[in-house]
């Protein structure tokens, strides 16, 4: 992992993004947003699940009315997403919005950005400047012989003329994402824009896709700028319930050892070693942890070649094996079961490491700090006879 970037800080709300604060996971509600209740529901659900900004869209005058009452009503900070008309941004921080995002290929005149850009300096509101490959400013005027530039370099021009208007007034609580579809196209960006300017990124692949495609895409583009320290807020945009972004996000940042939030799950590919019924286990092992939201690491493993050493180096694993299994905890064997128990023994026992978090008794994870992991060499007359039958 490279060293992260050093950024300024701007708050959204309470949750700062950039400086040394963790990077930040966030989300957009699919709602209309003029229907207040549906817009506060999905809001909430979205903190629920460790969403910590919303962005909802603010693309007309009964949205833009919405807002003062869906602000005071949710402690989440909001950003409002405003696109070809200067005055619902207006209208936006009147209603004490946290943050705006303008998009500088939809509100091209610099009188109205001016006029928004004055606004949210009186009430020291951020701006984040969201480029979009998809929504570019047009290509001035080429001579017969002169290519366009690349879409990367068009990005970040873009995004350096918006900067300008709002560095002109002095204006400095910034933030700036530019997203694309192509992967490449929104790496190479980032990489250009990253030495030119302090402020922090909003980082995204844009129109991702359907779940399994998005996520994979997202994950890559996103990943690939985290481990290189670019990016301080992160986004995963699916063709799906928003609800579907944030355990992706927080997988994201959990690879990474960058943050954790609910756990982190280790488990046997399909094989034919496995003797025990592994994926249903491990499905309904992941879906208790989630809803706990602790940030442990679960090992749900189901054979003697891999199974006792990925069990020990978890906070929380199972080595099985022809119906029986070993329950680890923090490295130490707990207990064996039979296999109708192995979800309840790991519930029972994972409440105990989760208590233990909670106390601080100890410390957040068996891995050390440095991603050192104890030693996962186990005797084998510790596992179950069956499993050391082949």
């Amino acid at each position: 992992m490279a060293e992260r970037r050093k950024t300024k800080p701007v708050y959204i709300g309470d949750v700062q993004v950039g400086g040394d604060a963790p990077v930040v996971v966030q989300s957009m509600t699919a709602t209309n947003t003029a229907d207040i209740e549906a817009t506060l529901r999905q809001v909430d659900e979205l903190a629920d699940l460790g969403c910590e900004i919303v962005r909802i869209a603010v693309p007309d005058k009964e949205a833009a009315a919405a807002l003062p009452e869906i602000v005071r009503r949710t402690k989440t900070p909001l950003i409002a997403d405003i696109h070809f008309d200067y005055r619902w941004a207006l209208a936006a921080l009147k209603a004490n919005i946290h943050g705006l995002r303008l998009n500088p290929g939809n509100i091209r005149d610099p009188e109205k950005v001016g006029t928004i850009v004055k606004e949210a300096k009186a009430r020291e509101t951020p701006i984040r400047i969201g480029v979009n490959a998809g929504s570019l400013p047009p290509i001035d005027a080429l001579a017969d012989d002169e290519l366009p530039p690349p879409m990367h370099q068009r990005m970040v021009d873009a995004a350096m003329w918006e900067i300008g208007l709002l560095q002109e007034q002095d204006f400095d609580l910034i933030k700036i994402s530019l997203k694309a579809f192509d992967v490449p196209t929104m790496i190479q960006a980032y990489r250009d824009l990253a030495p030119k300017v302090p402020y922090p990124f909003h980082l995204g692949v844009t129109e991702a896709g359907t779940p399994r495609a998005g996520s994979v895409r997202s994950a890559i583009g996103i990943g690939v700028m985290l481990s290189e320290g670019i990016g301080d807020t992160i986004r995963v945009s699916l063709a799906a319930d928003p609800k579907e972004e944030i355990p992706i996000c927080w997988d994201i940042l959990a690879s990474l050892n960058l943050r954790q939030r609910g756990p982190t799950m280790v488990a046997c590919p399909t094989c034919g070693r496995i003797e025990i019924e592994l994926i249903p286990l491990a499905n309904k092992v992941e879906a208790h942890f989630q809803k706990l939201g602790a940030p442990i690491t679960v090992a749900v493993m189901g054979c003697v070649v891999n199974g006792p050493g990925e069990a020990k180096m978890a906070d929380l694993g199972i080595a099985g094996g022809k119906g029986r299994g070993v329950i680890f905890r923090k490295g130490e064997i707990v207990k064996t079961v039979n296999e109708d128990e192995f979800l309840s023994a790991l519930i029972e026992e994972g409440d105990k490491v989760i208590a233990e978090l909670e106390s601080g008794a100890n410390g957040a994870s068996s891995n050390g700090a440095d991603g050192s992991v104890p030693d996962p060499v186990i005797p084998l007359q510790e596992i179950p006879a069956s499993t050391t039958e082949r």
